[in-house]
């Protein structure tokens, strides 16, 4: 076969591109320019599918720390019960100073975790206190009297609220049936 028996794209050497060549050219370049919106489309999924991915991993761990933190918060508070007990004995006296220690160690471990005890405060603070008990004051309402557990934030917000007895307002008469 020669040179001139063979069919060629593009434009030959004897002249213009005839226009099934012509049509064939626009057809390769509407197939690439579709191949590369589709390759530009491909691309920008992936990279909004690891964002998302990042972020669902990033929300887990948080989800997963938290509830960690609170279980955490409970064996604290066991602590402190054992430390609130008496210890006469010297036996006792040596328990207690073990659980300070281990009481200490796991204070020290929840604030590299950047877990903050909620500082006690003279006023009643919604987004701070869960009222669990109220007591009539002379002084007004709204006060804390006491806390009952101690509440913690973790990273800016609250992760468990300060449960406290409040002052309530003396009623002025008592309520008849």
């Amino acid at each position: 076969m020669n040179s001139t028996d063979s069919p060629q794209a593009g434009p030959t050497a004897d002249g213009p591109a005839t226009p099934a060549e012509q049509l064939d050219l626009t057809r390769a370049l509407r197939e690439r320019d579709e191949f590369l919106a589709q390759w530009k489309r491909a691309q920008a999924d992936y990279q909004n599918l690891k964002r998302r991915a990042a972020a669902d991993l990033d929300a887990q761990l948080r989800h997963d720390k938290k509830r960690l933190l609170s279980d955490l918060l409970l064996v604290l508070d066991a602590l402190q019960m054992a430390l609130a007990a008496p210890a006469a004995s010297n036996d006792a006296q040596a328990l207690a100073a073990g659980v300070k220690l281990t009481q200490d160690q796991l204070l020290a471990a929840l604030d590299k975790e950047e877990l903050r005890a909620i500082p006690e405060q003279e006023r009643f603070d919604p987004a701070l206190h869960e009222a669990v008990a109220q007591t009539p004051d002379a002084a007004g309402a709204g006060r804390v009297l006491q806390t009952l557990r101690r509440g913690y934030t973790w990273k800016g917000a609250v992760l468990r609220a300060a449960q406290v007895r409040v002052s309530c307002a003396e009623a002025d008469e008592p309520i008849q049936d």
